[in-house]
């Protein structure tokens, strides 16, 4: 009977890919401390895909930085249970996740570091990010 279906669960921390098929994958981000907002200190963006988030779990705050070869002004975007949302390709984009927070992600299989990119956050979007992000993990 398995040859015709897979369940797969995650219950650690951070990234896991779980099911792949083809040129996508499926993969669970769950909360670690990079994710904290004091934490971040960067963006990262990927060439070949779009990456699509889906809160199960939680809450999650999504920060886009525009698609220039520089991080533009810093745009917040609440991602709400079940809500499917894409982050297009190219596009800067970093996550604040409460502690019990679960997202699904689907993105291009062969997604890794030599088809995306990663740049350091000036110390103003940093403090943006911060304020923006401890505000929404503190409301009920």
């Amino acid at each position: 009977m398995t040859d015709y279906y897979e369940i797969q669960r995650y219950e650690g921390s951070g990234y896991k890919p779980l099911i792949s098929f083809g040129a996508w994958r499926v993969a669970v981000l769950r909360y670690l401390d990079e994710l904290k907002p004091e934490n971040i200190f960067s963006m990262e963006r990927h060439l070949c895909t779009d990456e699509v988030f889906i809160l199960i779990q939680g809450k999650a705050l999504l920060f886009v930085g525009g698609n220039n070869s520089k991080v533009d002004e810093i745009h917040p975007i609440e991602i709400l249970i079940g809500e499917v949302c894409n982050v297009k390709k190219a596009s800067w984009h970093t996550l604040v996740l409460s502690e019990d927070a679960q997202i699904i992600i689907v993105e291009n299989d062969d997604t890794n570091k030599e088809n995306s990119e990663t740049t350091r956050l000036d110390e103003k979007n940093r403090s943006i990010i911060c304020e923006i992000a401890k505000d929404f993990l503190n409301r009920k």
